[in-house]
């Protein structure tokens, strides 16, 4: 049966927490019900404070999000489109706004929806079979709501090449033009994930919830305001025994 399913592992330093969108027979494409539930994980999941990293996969080795469900698209109108790419987007939202690393295992087609999904994580990971693909124009509609975060990652003219022609290209390619961080093989890819984790799990909780903090604002601010903001979260760090203890670890271990 299609949903969302979720896992906890407790690890020495904190949990770590696997999503996996479970539409394996559908290319895990998405629609209203898997939406819903998704929004509802993702938020549930931001209130446990030993939350430290997050994995979002899709199940399956065919694809990690195939986009959003054409069959449910098909019979919108005006204003059902607007509900559709609203739900849309808050479930996508609820992906950037976990206050922890997200890290995206990508394995198979990663389309339209799913794009932008991977998009808003802060990682991304494939496998060297992957395809990425941004194909809306094709069935009449653009790209639209969190496709806006293409062209920060790998540049406006190759967003742009990939929401006009709707063309797939492949794993090596998205590496190059660096909307992911790390390509391996497909029996390999939990290994790369699990040494991403290990990374962030022995890092200080508090400055990796700051970190994910600010680098969201970063998004939205000038560079004068980065800077500026980021400051009082520097000297916020100090409020708990978070620096100290960690410095003086690193010393004595000099």
């Amino acid at each position: 049966m299609s949903g969302i399913n979720v896992s906890h592992e407790d690890r020495a330093h904190g949990q770590l927490t696997r999503v996996t969108i479970d539409r394996a027979e559908k290319l895990n494409v998405v629609n209203r019900t898997l939406l819903a539930e998704l929004r509802s994980t993702l938020e549930g999941l931001t209130a446990n404070p030993d939350l430290r990293v997050v994995i979002m996969s899709g199940a399956g080795e065919k694809a990690f999000i195939g986009g959003a469900d054409i069959a449910e698209m098909v019979t919108l109108t005006p204003a059902t489109a607007k509900e559709f790419i609203t739900e849309l987007h808050h479930a996508i939202e609820a992906v950037r706004q976990l206050p922890v690393p997200v890290i995206a295992r990508i394995d198979g087609y990663c389309l339209g929806g799913g794009m932008e999904m991977a998009a808003a994580c802060d990682m991304r990971v494939t496998t060297s079979r992957a395809k990425f693909g941004m194909p809306e124009v094709h069935v009449g509609i653009p790209s639209v709501i969190e496709a806006a975060l293409l062209g920060r990652l790998m540049g406006r003219g190759r967003a742009a090449r990939l929401v006009y022609t709707g063309e797939l290209i492949d794993a090596a390619l998205a590496y190059d033009w660096g909307f992911v961080e790390e390509v391996v093989d497909p029996d390999q890819i939990d290994d790369a994930v699990e040494r991403l984790c290990d990374s962030i799990l022995s890092a200080g909780p508090a400055a990796t919830w700051a970190q994910k903090k600010l680098l969201n604002a970063w998004d939205d601010l000038t560079l004068s305001e980065s800077v500026e903001m980021s400051i009082p979260v520097f000297a916020n760090a100090f409020s708990t025994s978070e620096p100290t203890d960690r410095m003086r670890k690193f010393i004595d271990n000099k």
